[in-house]
């Protein structure tokens, strides 16, 4: 099993401890406000964390105690989102970096203390499971800017919370707190602030302890099934259910049950 790490990319660590990789943005000075290096850099700080054979679960945070993220760095907009070229290609960017986390065969967390806005929010909602203490606050704060999203990511907040609750959060641009984003579908589980870093480990500790094949699996046909699902995702859920019938954790997983002890999962 890997030993604690962390890389620095740009103002974006990564950090893998035990089963879990953490991905973490860094930029205080900032409320953690992603810079255009940032977004840049993260389908590789993602696709760095899946290719290590022991990481299972993957969690986005702020900085430790810090908030999740006050979206993309508007201090950068005059020059990377002044006109609509320059925006168009912003925007490429920021969908790349999301598909980068929604698209991860493994599962990911978003941990969410203090500002979660805008491009944060998108990225939030683009992971799997979503939880926050009760200093998290909620924003899609376009109207303010008079800038636009992306579609894919307007999808994800259509995903999460349906069309109505939608246009009401993109035409106010209203700032809401944890209990609100939880009654509307965006967060699973809200707890004060001194919990939420046992909750993410609980949740992480349940997560790796179970089968790595028949997790990727689910999330796939999760996924598959949501509307305008990229053309070959059912194909490929059932191809990842099929290599879990095939696999030693299948074999291991029965062995288990019979012996009435917890199986040790492997991945193969």
């Amino acid at each position: 099993m890997s030993s604690s790490k962390t890389q620095l990319t740009a103002t974006l660590k990564t950090e893998i401890r035990g089963f879990t990789g953490r991905l973490i943005f860094d930029n205080q000075a900032r409320k953690n406000a992603l810079t255009l290096e940032m977004w840049q850099a993260l389908p590789s700080a993602v696709a760095e964390l899946v290719s290590n054979k022991d990481v299972r679960v993957i969690v986005l945070s702020g900085t430790q105690a810090g908030p999740f993220s006050a979206g993309a760095d508007i201090s950068e907009f005059e020059e990377t989102r002044s006109n609509a070229e320059k925006a168009a290609h912003y925007d490429a960017i920021n969908v790349a970096a999301f598909k980068a986390v929604k698209h991860c065969r493994l599962p990911t967390l978003a941990e969410i203390r203090g500002h979660c806005l805008g491009g944060g929010l998108g990225l939030a909602l683009a992971c799997d499971l979503r939880i926050a203490d009760d200093t998290a606050r909620f924003a899609v704060p376009a109207g303010r800017l008079g800038l636009a999203y992306p579609a894919e990511a307007v999808s994800d907040i259509v995903a999460a919370v349906g069309s109505m609750a939608a246009k009401r959060l993109l035409f106010t641009a209203e700032v809401f707190g944890a209990a609100q984003a939880q009654s509307l579908g965006i967060l699973s589980e809200v707890t004060n602030g001194d919990g939420l870093a046992d909750l993410t480990e609980k949740i992480c500790a349940q997560i790796a302890a179970n089968a790595p094949l028949t997790l990727q699996a689910g999330k796939l046909a999760i996924n598959a099934l949501q509307p305008g699902a990229e053309k070959g995702l059912m194909d490929a859920a059932h191809a990842a259910a099929a290599q879990c019938f095939n696999s030693a954790d299948f074999s291991e997983g029965r062995a288990a049950f019979k012996e009435k002890r917890s199986p040790d999962f492997k991945g193969i």
